[in-house]
């Protein structure tokens, strides 16, 4: 049996979950001194998730004709990225135009984003033993401050993101970039992500697959501690 000397961690929904929807515009709406009253919050924030407008939220339950190319590569470059979320929020009436951009806005921030519980203590126990650790995201902006502002950077050797290399997951390319970052052969790389099929992918290079479950943090408090079984 062939010895895990790296792992690599997808972002959302694996180390990190993102805000409720409602929080989300919640927060857009203090941003802009914008005011609606609960009920409309409420109806709004379920609107935007239907719509698929949260990155790392729920995907769209339908896609505008106008938008369901761009979805097919939205992780490929930062620009598409946002074009992709905000065309797909502005589905949903809101009461300022600005409103748009600051939901866009808010989603890359810190405070929008929760740990795992069990993150820190699986990356931190990974470092301890010698292994290789990155992250290696479908994402269009920089989610390094992120990882930084909660403590997680520190236990990380690399991080590969799509829209930097313009290629996204399950690409066996974008795979092969993550496992030169952590200067390892992929047979002796363990790829954990969310998306079986994105993620999964890893298993085209030689890389073996942990999935797990897209879940609030709250009802999910150990899904990574199994990585620690599989490196040994």
């Amino acid at each position: 049996m062939t010895t895990i000397k790296g792992v690599l961690f997808d972002f959302s929904g694996t180390l990190l979950r993102i805000e409720p929807a409602e929080s989300w515009l919640r927060a857009a709406l203090t941003a802009t001194g914008v005011a609606m009253d609960e009920a409309e919050l409420a109806r709004r924030a379920a609107e935007l998730e239907r719509a698929g407008a949260l990155p790392g939220g729920s995907s769209p339950v339908a896609l505008p004709d106008g938008l369901a190319g761009l979805w097919e590569i939205r992780d490929r470059d930062a620009a598409r990225h946002r074009a992709l979320y905000t065309g797909l929020a502005r589905q949903v009436p809101l009461p300022a135009e600005e409103l748009y951009d600051a939901l866009y806005a808010r989603h890359m921030t810190a405070a929008a984003w929760r740990p795992y519980p069990d993150a820190a203590e699986v990356l931190a126990e990974l470092r301890r033993r010698g292994v290789r650790t990155g992250v290696l995201s479908n994402i269009g902006w920089d989610l390094r401050p992120v990882l930084r502002a909660h403590g997680l950077a520190r236990y990380l050797d690399s991080c590969v993101l799509s829209f930097e290399h313009g290629l996204q997951k399950p690409d066996p390319r974008l795979f092969a970039v993550a496992c030169r970052e952590l200067g390892l052969d992929p047979s002796t790389v363990l790829m954990v992500g969310d998306d079986r099929t994105a993620d999964g992918g890893a298993t085209a290079l030689g890389c073996a697959y942990l999935p797990v479950d897209h879940l609030p943090v709250e009802r999910r408090p150990d899904g990574l501690r199994p990585v620690l079984d599989l490196v040994g």
